[in-house]
């Protein structure tokens, strides 16, 4: 089976005028596009970098991420972005987690890196105006010339992705070549993508949803458009300029989209199919969103980064919050929740856990440095997804939450139990819960129930976290003061009662 360096390289070789890459003005061919990546393949060694070492990237959706993921396929490098929006305290973990040698960062995450003690000891490389004199500018990476490095088989690690569980702590996800080519490929096939596609890179680069975008087209032939972040107006007028043929968008950029005031559909003419994933889209979105686009195909994906896809539903409008069924490299049941074996398969309409076969060709191998991980994962060839849902009578998957209480907001998973331990801190807190009540713009909102000690004002607990570090989109974009949580009698914090009584439960604090 073919790396993924030998997978680009085929499509240089078939169509090496074909344009491969867009960034605002900057245009790259395939081509021109594969000299740069040999070139910065070629630098990364020469920092000493070597197959099977981690580089580690934060930045945004950039051509010199996308170059920096690439050159990292070539040289058997395994490349590891994290979450532009990282605090110093995370960089902290990564660079230790990782063991990386060398980061590579852009503006937005330049004042992290700037107080992250770690990395003054790393070989750094800086894209854009950045003060930082020991480092190397990502230009002074091209333009060397040398034999076409492929150092990589389809057997080795290609990418390592972070996930967050409910300790709080990031989990490494390991990815192999052959499993990152088969989920692109399976990308391709699912999405009905042809050799001239044009899909908009507007899903970060540290998301499964932002590296299957890249993979994808570079499989058909196909234009990958950089939007480094995500902003309604800019996005259109991409859409616009480049023609985008295709998007894959989590359920809140739609919503932002066609919510905004220069939306018009002939702005979006061009756009024929569409693809969500991340988090649930409400039956009232998936209706405007078709209205909006008249799309030709409109899918459904469900999945994770140690898998990718689970299952897709390709006419995701015909049964709002249906799943729809296995992906092509997938088999899926829904168990027993808490049981450690397949075998106790739920009954249609019983919800359970949903677990996914190992097998599967996109599957990961398990999880970076943590046998504590796999233990609670992965039991009998079969990966428990800690989702909840049910087969309803025609044989759709319905996910209907998840076991251990993971918030996903705007496709991003958020970890409660990190949220509380910070609000847990402030001297006014008496007790704190975290759950995701829904909304429509970004699946689900992170919420904090708080019982206070006294009165206590929402800004003053907003600033506690940003004090604290704690990454933007995980703080509470809600408050709800309580006079009591919510507790079984055994003392067990009852979220679900949270979740169904939503901001109702406020006092007159």
């Amino acid at each position: 089976m073919f790396d993924l360096g030998r997978s680009f390289l085929a499509s240089v070789e078939r169509r090496p005028q074909a344009t491969a890459i867009a960034d605002g003005t900057l245009h790259k061919s395939y081509e021109t596009w594969f000299r740069d990546i040999q070139s910065v393949a070629l630098a990364l060694e020469g920092f000493g970098l070597s197959k099977g070492d981690r580089l580690l990237v934060i930045m945004q959706n950039r051509w010199q991420m996308a170059t920096l993921h690439w050159a990292c396929q070539f040289a058997g490098i395994i490349v590891t972005p994290v979450n532009w929006r990282s605090t110093a305290q995370d960089l902290e973990f990564f660079i230790t987690d990782t063991e990386a040698r060398v980061v590579a960062y852009d503006e937005s995450a330049s004042e992290a890196v700037q107080n992250c003690s770690s990395v003054r000891s790393l070989v750094r490389i800086t894209s854009g105006q950045i003060e930082d004199p020991d480092a190397h500018d990502f230009d002074s990476l091209l333009g060397t010339r040398g034999d076409t490095i492929l150092r990589a088989t389809a057997e080795d690690l290609s990418l390592m992705l972070y996930t967050s569980g409910t300790s709080g702590k990031p989990k490494g996800v390991p990815r192999l070549h052959r499993a990152e080519r088969s989920a692109a490929l399976a990308h391709v096939a699912q999405n009905l993508y042809r050799h001239d596609e044009c899909t908009l890179g507007v899903m970060p680069l540290y998301h499964t949803m932002g590296v299957r975008s890249l993979l994808s087209m570079a499989l058909v032939d196909g234009k990958f458009v950089c939007i480094p972040k995500f902003d309604p107006k800019e996005t259109l007028d991409a859409i616009e300029r480049e023609q985008v043929s295709n998007l894959y968008l989590v359920p809140t950029l739609y919503h932002m989209l066609i919510e905004h005031p220069d939306f018009d559909p002939g702005r979006v003419g061009s756009v024929d199919k569409l693809g969500y994933a991340g988090a649930p889209m409400s039956a009232g979105l998936i209706a405007r969103v078709e209205a909006a686009f008249s799309p030709s195909l409109f899918v459904n994906h469900y999945g994770s980064s140690e898998i990718y896809t689970f299952t897709i539903d390709q006419n995701a409008s015909h049964k709002p919050g249906s799943s729809g069924r296995a992906s092509l490299n997938q088999r899926i049941r829904v168990v027993r929740t808490g049981t450690d074996t397949p075998d106790e398969q739920m009954p249609v309409c019983e919800e359970g856990e949903i677990i996914a076969d190992m097998n599967g060709d996109e599957a990961f191998q398990g999880y970076w440095q943590r046998p504590d991980a796999d233990q609670k994962a992965l039991k009998q060839g079969w990966y428990f997804t800690s989702d909840t849902g049910y087969f309803d009578a025609d044989g759709d998957l319905f996910v209907t939450g998840r076991v251990d209480d993971l918030i996903i907001t705007g496709g991003e998973n958020v970890s409660p139990v990190e949220i509380e331990d910070v609000l847990s801190l402030h001297p006014q807190v008496e007790e704190v819960v975290v759950v995701g009540l829904p909304d429509e713009r970004w699946g689900n909102i992170v919420t904090a129930f708080v019982k206070p000690r006294s009165p206590i004002k929402e800004e003053e607990l907003d600033r506690h976290c940003i004090e604290r570090e704690l990454t933007r989109f995980k703080r509470p974009r809600r408050y709800v003061f309580v006079d009591e949580i919510p507790k079984s009698p055994v003392g067990k914090i009852l979220r679900r009662v949270l979740r169904e009584q939503g901001p109702s439960t406020t006092n007159n604090q």
